[in-house]
């Protein structure tokens, strides 16, 4: 998907290039235009959320391309389990933050969550509160997961390796950032969101029973807390249309027709 979605945004810039000398390349360009202004002004509009996608993508691409052990090991030392916690915590939540969890498996699903639920929520939260949304999730889930890490080690019921096993990813950021969406959500579009929680997030809980479900219910939950208590403080902006602001691609400037005479050269004087 990455590859694809790279080939096609160069792509659309060489035809615009083309575009300023081909007549066609030109018209082919303005019939595109109405959609490419829209993704245009979708992509600035929730600049926090396309920024992050950005870097979580060129992580996994660099796990892609280096070997497993060394991605093994760098996710590890960056991971928020109770070692890192312990030892440095801020850095660990903010390193943890920027991978994508099993050697970047998943990629296509968490890019194409985050470019269409978690920025049409920062479309109307405003930036500065969806990030503020993600953070909850991201650092409470973290610390929640914590807290029972150590009570499992705590009453023997989990192994001692517990305490340094790997758990990053950006998964808690954006079920955080989809909670915030629900919210906002009515109808069917809410019954829908609602739906997709209540499966992708508690089911597995249910189902698995494991620990990081688990910290992706208690990121659910702190981000969907947050966003309730920012919309107590303001409600919900009015999306902005950046497209008016958009500059248009420049046309091919048109060819002066030829007069018979520069065609056919002027007559000499008898």
């Amino acid at each position: 998907m990455v590859v694809a979605f790279v080939v096609v945004v160069v792509g659309w810039y060489l035809l615009r290039a083309l575009g300023l000398v081909s007549e066609r390349a030109g018209r082919l360009v303005s019939w595109c235009e109405p959609w490419t202004r829209r993704a245009h002004s979708w992509v600035l509009s929730a600049p926090a959320t396309f920024a992050y996608v950005a870097i979580f993508t060129a992580s996994t691409l660099v796990q892609y391309s280096a070997p497993p052990k060394l991605i093994d090991l760098l996710t590890t030392l960056q991971s928020t389990n109770l070692r890192n916690l312990h030892h440095a915590p801020l850095k660990a939540l903010l390193d943890s933050a920027l991978w994508v969890a099993d050697k970047g498996e998943g990629l296509t699903l968490y890019v194409a969550l985050f470019v269409t639920v978690v920025a049409w929520a920062e479309r109307h939260y405003g930036t500065p509160r969806i990030v503020l949304v993600g953070l909850c999730g991201h650092v409470l889930g973290s610390l929640l997961t914590a807290v029972v890490e150590t009570r499992a080690l705590e009453t023997q019921r989990a192994p001692a390796r517990l305490a340094v096993t790997t758990d990053v990813g950006v998964s808690y950021m954006m079920v955080s950032g989809c909670a915030a969406a629900v919210l906002l959500m009515r109808g069917w579009w809410l019954a829908a969101g609602v739906g997709g929680l209540a499966f992708g997030v508690a089911g597995p809980v249910v189902w698995n029973h494991s620990l990081w479900d688990l910290g992706h219910l208690f990121a659910t939950v702190c981000g969907l807390a947050a966003a309730w208590a920012l919309l107590q403080i303001a409600p919900p902006r009015t999306p902005p249309d950046l497209r008016r602001c958009l500059p248009r691609p420049a046309q091919p400037s048109p060819r002066a027709p030829e007069t018979p005479s520069a065609a056919q050269g002027t007559p000499r004087s008898p």
